[in-house]
């Protein structure tokens, strides 16, 4: 079945750098576009950015220059670098993908930005 695994969440602090990792298994993960979104406290879950099977990129507004998403085919693994971290860029970070009938996300990874 499908399953995706999000890890690398941690607390860091303003202007620090983390690099999330989504290791992903049970679909043709090379044929799709993944997802990151992220879920801060209170808001809805939104779009971080996205990356298509021959890897072209989009991202929100108020991560471009910041965050870059990757990924690797050979071990079934996209992944968010994310730099120059934010009290804002505080939440629950998680990895999407839409196959023919369903979506399925992972179970999430927290990130927090505090001094």
């Amino acid at each position: 079945q499908v399953q995706l695994v999000e890890s690398g969440g941690a607390l860091v602090q303003p202007g620090g750098s983390l690099r999330l990792a989504c290791a992903a298994s049970g679909f043709t993960f090379d044929k799709n576009t993944m997802y990151w979104y992220r879920q801060a406290p209170g808001k809805e879950r939104a779009m971080v950015a996205s990356i298509t099977s021959i890897g072209i990129t989009r991202y929100v507004d108020s991560v471009k220059g910041r965050f870059t998403i990757s990924r690797d085919n050979a071990k079934n693994t996209v992944y968010l670098q994310m730099n120059s971290l934010k009290s804002e860029d505080t939440g629950v970070y998680y990895c999407k993908v839409v196959l023919t009938w369903e979506t399925y996300w992972g179970r999430g990874t927290q990130v927090t930005v505090s001094s």
